[in-house]
């Protein structure tokens, strides 16, 4: 049996200042068939499970491209289709295959293109023919749409948030996809669209108890599949949103009227679910009266795992203005403040300006006396057990703050994005982290308190500072709906 894998990913802000070229899939970017970036390969979610469940299977595995970058605005069109035509040609090259399996985001955009999934799908569909199952896994903030239903045969999304799950959806996948190919099953997918801009971790309640009422209704009663698809608010075009897709076992009716039940109660809790956010003001407020630390509080308006820049300076200027000590803050990228750092060597004090240089949601840059306490030329982090890079990097400290300053454009996953820089996160009252949720998983263990803030920024859940001009309306929280 031949079993082709390839996957491409990238989370597309359609407000984010910061254009996406085929440079910036370089960061992880996967070619088995001439060994670039196998080095790499446990960083490829999926991609590299399809891979060693084919093997174990005893299957011929054609390995194509996967590559990946940081969220950011639509791909440059030629970047874009010559990144999809090298797997489309690998695939043609393949062929005869008997099962496909794509790891891709679900919410990748380029010029011309509003959906980058369901086009790559759809070729593929058109190389392999009707009957050749193939398996599409994707990021849980997707926005779903007809062309990715219509031409995948078992499409599922993570079930957690942080993404915690790939390597368990990769596995349900790839067991769906060859049942389907053994004629076991006939998989039939119904999505229902949930009309509601949010971020859902499902770490809380009742979101947790929902995610895992709806896993334990897997393999029962001809239900295949359940995705509680949660969208990506940031990606401005006709289909975006929230969403349920369902995969039963051959009774489309059944799959349409759970869809439907589902998705009316994911909708009628979209406020209890939603990270409960609070000014920065507040916030900090709330902090500093905590009598032990550290209290960990999430900047997550400037969470470059959403296409935002991850320079902004609001959380640095409102605490240097408040005289806050004993805080610690990861990660503001400033390339350029990095080589000044450098070329001041580690104890040297320096005038230094910092942060603020991308764009209107960005802040002002602040000038600052730093001393520099460590330098570093490839720290790295941990996301979801692989290794993440934080690329050239320089710890700095203004009048009682730490702060890391990276030159990889990256979230805040794990206490190694401070300790790496010499910064014992254990020790500071205050950690503040450029994530929404994803630091969630390592940081929770040592945090006090955890608070999400609803500071200024390019991923502000405050939706109607964006010019939204293509989005399906009505749309919760924009508009009043009725579901």
């Amino acid at each position: 049996m031949k079993l082709f894998v390839a996957g491409m990913a990238h989370e597309t802000n359609t407000f984010s200042p910061l254009p996406t070229s085929k440079r910036a899939f370089e960061e992880l970017l996967v070619r088995p068939k001439t060994g670039q970036g196998l080095d790499r390969l446990g960083d490829a979610f999926g991609y590299k499970d399809f891979i060693r469940l084919g093997e174990q299977s005893q299957m011929q595995v054609t390995k194509s491209l996967f590559c990946a970058a940081q969220p950011s605005a639509p791909t440059l069109q030629r970047d874009y289709e010559e990144l999809r035509d090298e797997i489309l040609d690998d695939l043609k090259a393949a062929m005869p295959v008997d099962m496909v399996l794509l790891m891709l985001h679900g919410a990748q955009m380029a010029q011309g293109y509003d959906d980058c999934e369901g086009d790559i799908i759809a070729k593929a569909r058109a190389i392999v023919g009707p009957k050749v199952p193939i398996g599409v896994e994707l990021d849980l903030h997707a926005n779903v749409t007809k062309a990715m239903i219509e031409n995948s045969t078992v499409l599922m999304v993570c079930k957690e948030y942080p993404h915690i799950d790939f390597d368990k959806r990769a596995e349900q996948l790839f067991d769906l996809c060859l049942r389907a190919q053994r004629g076991e099953v006939k998989p039939v997918m119904y999505k229902f669209d949930v009309p509601m801009l949010g971020a859902f971790p499902t770490t809380r309640e009742p979101l947790r108890s929902f995610v895992g009422e709806t896993t334990a209704m897997e393999g029962k009663d001809g239900i295949l599949s359940v995705s509680l698809v949660h969208g990506f608010a940031w990606s401005d075009f006709p289909e975006m949103g929230a969403s349920v897709v369902i995969v039963a076992d051959g009774d489309m009716a059944k799959a349409k009227a759970l869809a439907e039940t589902l998705g009316r109660r994911f909708f009628n809790m979209r406020e209890e679910i939603e990270s409960p956010l609070i000014s920065l003001d507040q916030a900090l407020d709330q902090a500093l009266a905590e009598p032990k630390g550290p209290v960990v509080m999430a900047d997550r308006s400037d969470n470059a795992g959403g296409g935002a820049p991850g320079d902004s300076t609001y959380f640095l200027e409102a605490m240097l203005k408040r005289g806050v000590k004993n805080a610690a803050l990861s990660m503001i990228w400033d390339p350029m403040a990095v080589q000044s750092c450098f070329d001041a060597g580690v104890g040297a004090t320096l005038d230094l300006r910092i942060g603020g240089k991308t764009g209107k949601f960005s802040g002002q840059p602040l000038d600052v006396t730093a001393k520099v306490t460590a330098l570093a030329e490839n720290p790295r982090q941990f996301m979801f057990g692989a290794v993440s890079p934080l690329g050239r990097s320089a710890a700095i400290h203004v009048d009682g703050i730490d702060i890391v300053l990276n030159s990889i454009r990256q979230q805040t996953f794990s206490p190694e994005a401070f300790s790496e820089l010499g910064i014992d996160p254990a020790k500071r009252h205050i950690l503040v982290v450029k994530s929404t949720q994803h630091f969630h998983g390592c940081f929770a263990p040592i945090a006090a308190k955890i608070i999400y803030v609803g500071a200024p920024g390019t991923l502000s859940t405050n939706y109607l500072q964006f010019p939204y001009k293509r989005m399906p309306r009505p749309m919760a929280p924009l508009d009043k709906v009725s579901l």
